[in-house]
């Protein structure tokens, strides 16, 4: 029988070999950043390096999504790698091409997964199950305008990557799931295990007003930017009356506001995310917003079409999982380099599939400035890549060998929050359109 401690060495300098070519590819994949759905740039250059290691690569899912497998000598258990290949819309990053940056690291997160290809590659004979590596497309839940027309025109139903990914049966031979994301908190340190995140729904609205002379008639318009303006109020104020354990956040943007100074705006845009720890707390806050949106359009006269749009559920790490990563993060690290995740108002989709299957979602840092900033940057390759993909090569090993009994009794613990088939009919019964009419 082949040690673990044998299995890990062979990881280690296998990784260490590929850090030359993964460093330059977080250099590459930094010059060409792309929002989601739409990352062909991003997706070739990982599937090229993919096949560079030796992999088959399926590329087109999701239209960018990609995904190569390492057969080991059973099928099942399957473990999933993910990387996440959209950017952001950050015009004043440094690095932004077209007005779209990595600032939130998810080239970081690519780099990750090639180096974990790498790694596991040689040990393939040793692992009794099969790993999965998944680059998905659209986890910023941005570019809501283009994403919208995508859905008309049927090229996608969901305006998440991963529930696009999970509607078309790429989840369908996975058991569990794993991705290492950026953090720039101080309290997490280098490496932070653990930690929810919030679900998140949408609401986008178009106000529909009535155009007139806003200087010489405006009694003959019906302004709809007034009643963006009203709603957004009322969504503020809607803020204190929500608890703080349930971590509500609300916010919004007015992507269209008017042509011109000299009008009444007639057609305005507005998007927003609703956002709280549970699902409960998401539904009524979700409630919270809409109110606010019709009241904006009741208020002035207008019309509107409040669109609600599916989004992400809360993250729930699985305790076993996190268990077996913690004790390789502290091998690999030391116990002292290793921090408890804190629990994030933010939201990724990672937290749809921690509906039904076991889910790790570990942070590296190796970062400054803030997610999401212009000032955001890898400022430590060692700690944003190195260390988390050998800690994430070393678990999925562990997870492995040894015939997967370790995987298997994971997975025999695990309780479902849902099946596959429910959690896709809630998603779909979340879309709705509700229409308030222009007054006469």
């Amino acid at each position: 029988m082949v040690h673990a401690a044998s299995v890990h060495e062979q990881i280690g300098e296998t990784l260490r070999a590929a850090l030359p070519r993964g460093h330059q590819l977080l250099k590459d994949l930094a010059l060409t950043p792309e929002l989601g759905f739409f990352e062909t740039r991003t997706s070739e250059q990982i599937a090229a390096a993919l096949r560079d290691l030796g992999y088959q690569v399926e590329s087109g899912l999701a239209r960018t999504g990609l995904r190569a497998r390492l057969e080991g000598r059973r099928g099942r258990p399957c473990i999933a790698m993910l990387a996440e290949l959209d950017a952001l819309p950050v015009p004043d990053h440094p690095q932004a091409q077209h007005g779209v940056a990595h600032a939130c690291g998810h080239h970081a997160q690519l780099v990750n997964l090639y180096l974990v290809a790498a790694a596991l590659r040689p040990v393939v004979a040793e692992l009794g199950g099969s790993v999965t590596f998944l680059a998905v497309p659209a986890e910023e839940f941005v570019d809501l305008d283009r994403r919208l027309e995508l859905r008309r025109s049927g090229e996608i139903e969901f305006l998440g990557g991963k529930a696009e990914l999970v509607r078309l049966g790429v989840f369908d031979d996975v058991d569990m799931a794993m991705l290492v994301h950026s953090t720039t908190r101080p309290e997490e340190g280098q490496l932070a295990v653990g930690g929810r995140m919030n679900g998140m729904l949408a609401k986008y609205v178009r106000y529909i007003g009535r155009a007139a002379h806003a200087g010489a008639a405006p009694h003959l318009g019906v302004n709809a930017l007034s009643a963006a303006h009203v709603a957004i109020a009322g969504l503020n104020a809607a803020r204190e009356g929500v608890r703080d354990e349930d971590h509500v956040r609300f916010h919004a943007i007015i992507t269209e506001g008017g042509r011109s100074a000299n009008v009444i705006p007639d057609d305005v845009r507005v998007e927003a995310l609703v956002r709280a720890a549970t699902s409960t707390a998401l539904a009524d806050a979700g409630r919270k917003a809409h109110r606010a949106f019709r009241a904006g359009a009741i208020a002035l006269g207008a019309g509107c079409v409040i669109s609600t749009i599916p989004g992400y559920l809360p993250l729930e790490q699985d305790p076993n999982l996190l268990e077996v990563l913690r004790i390789q993060a502290e091998e690999v690290a030391g116990p002292a380099a290793v921090a408890p995740g804190v629990d994030r108002a933010g939201s990724s989709d990672m937290g749809d599939l921690s509906q039904f299957m076991p889910v790790v979602q570990p942070w590296a840092g190796g970062t400054r400035g803030s997610l999401h900033g212009a000032d955001f940057e890898i400022s430590d390759l060692d700690a944003a890549l190195t260390r988390p993909a050998m800690v994430v090569a070393r678990t999925i090993a562990q997870l492995l060998l040894r015939d997967a009994a370790e995987a298997d009794r994971l997975l025999s613990a695990f309780r479902p929050r849902m099946s596959k088939e429910k959690y896709l009919a809630f998603l779909r019964s979340q879309f709705n359109d509700d229409i308030v009419e222009l007054e006469a």
